[in-house]
């Protein structure tokens, strides 16, 4: 069984990289998991409709869940990196 890890992996890279953006724009970091939310949805719709090989979802609703999940683990990944970078401290 195959639950198309590579494509939930390249929007959650994506996502972590556009949150990088924000961040180093100045905008309030309370903004970063709610955009990183909206670019997976965005993200995972276009996999859908770009026809990613094994994309983990058959309908739109699906693929836009996968989507928002992906981004928002984009955030929980950024938070564990900074947690055991502070734990060295």
């Amino acid at each position: 069984m195959d639950f198309g890890i590579a494509s939930v992996a390249a929007i959650t890279v994506i996502c972590y990289l556009i949150g990088l953006v924000i961040k180093a724009s100045g905008l309030d970091n309370k903004w970063i998991p709610v955009t990183m939310g909206l670019c997976g949805a965005v993200l995972g719709a276009a996999g859908l409709y770009l026809g990613l090989p094994d994309f983990p979802a058959a309908d739109p609703l699906t693929a836009v869940a996968v989507g928002i999940v992906s981004g928002l683990a984009a955030t929980g990944v950024n938070q564990a990196v900074k947690q055991l970078s502070s734990k060295g401290e």
